[in-house]
């Protein structure tokens, strides 16, 4: 049956023949494929007359591996070589030649930045961890600023140092940083000094000032402000302060203000992340003292009106026992970073 709609096929085509004669199509064509020769692989096409030969191929990316021009976009090397009298091909088949080798890439010489790490520094007690940075506040005029200097200990926020001056000076830090830690008592060994990538924090004066203190000093990483967060929360509570002026009169208008903000600041600014306790507080050791007292604040009120202590007793807020910079990632969260 296969036989005769093949032969029908010829005269009125293969679908009216199967048609006819109540055969699959599907296995006349099945039949065709088992007597049909296996057909030949396709020919090379052959090369067009203008292409480039496999030589100059070879000299047209000898010339552009070249110590000259190594470094080099083809389309500059193209126009180098027009300027010199010299056409070998388009800069679009430089491209072509050089992507048959893979070598479609970067060619510039190019500085590479290095990989600078995120710092993870740790205080669990003041004096530990300073971090210091330097803002600017506006003048009488237009491009007038002084400069204030901020020195804070991380894990009491405590202001330990400050200075306000009209410009932005290393022999300036160097000043405040070594009577700050003068006035602390700071021993060798005892505390990292933490600041940005500016001039005055990264210059050498302050460098050797704080290896002859025996002082470790640490740096953000460029554009990171994350990296420095302290003190950039403080210079923003400071500027949004209610009393922050649009411009300072002169020097001793700014100095005058700074100092009531520190102040209020270390003295007074009940500080959400230190359990409402004030830096000075923690910094110098009172913070169990005013937790106990406000227990036993709470526990008068607790048993005057029992009822309005819906969940029991309350209890102050801890004061956090260590501060980080950048923490560490946990295992869950190593886990999810990986690829």
């Amino acid at each position: 049956m296969i036989q005769s709609a093949e032969r029908l096929g010829e005269t009125v085509g293969a679908s009216r023949a199967c048609r006819v004669l109540d055969v699959p199509r599907a296995s006349l064509y099945r039949a065709r494929r088992l007597v049909e020769p296996k057909q030949q692989p396709c020919a090379k096409p052959a090369a067009p007359p203008r292409a480039l030969s496999q030589a100059e191929k070879a000299e047209v990316r000898q010339i552009l591996n070249s110590e000259r021009f190594q470094d080099s976009a083809p389309r500059e090397v193209y126009a180098t070589l027009l300027d010199e009298g010299q056409y070998l091909c388009s800069w679009r088949t430089m491209y072509r030649i050089l992507d048959e080798h893979d070598e479609v890439c970067e060619r510039r010489n190019q500085l590479h930045h290095p990989n600078y790490v995120k710092p993870e520094l740790l205080a669990t007690k003041p004096n530990e961890l300073w971090s210091w940075d330097i803002t600017k506040l506006l003048g009488p005029a237009k491009w007038t600023y002084y400069y204030l200097y901020d020195i804070m200990d991380v894990f009491s926020r405590f202001v330990v140092g400050w200075m306000l001056a009209a410009g932005e000076s290393a022999s300036l830090a160097r000043e405040l940083i070594a009577e700050t830690c003068i006035r602390q008592a700071i021993q060798p060994d005892q505390l990292t000094v933490h600041a940005d990538r500016g001039s005055s924090m990264t210059s050498r004066p302050v460098a050797f000032l704080l290896a002859d203190l025996g002082v470790t000093k640490t740096h953000s990483r460029p554009h990171t402000s994350n990296d420095n967060p302290y003190s950039e929360a403080q210079f923003k509570t400071l500027k949004y302060r209610p009393d922050y002026p649009p411009r300072f009169g002169c020097q001793q208008d700014a100095r005058r203000w700074a100092k009531d903000f520190f102040d209020w600041y270390n003295y007074e600014h009940h500080h959400t992340a230190l359990g409402l306790l004030t830096p000075a507080d923690v910094h110098y050791g009172r913070a169990q003292a005013v937790i106990q007292q406000r227990q036993q604040v709470l526990q008068a009120a607790y048993l005057k009106n029992p009822e309005r202590f819906v969940k029991g007793l309350s209890k102050p807020q801890r004061l956090p026992d260590a501060v980080w910079i950048n923490p560490p990632k946990t295992p869950a969260e190593l886990e999810r970073s990986l690829p």
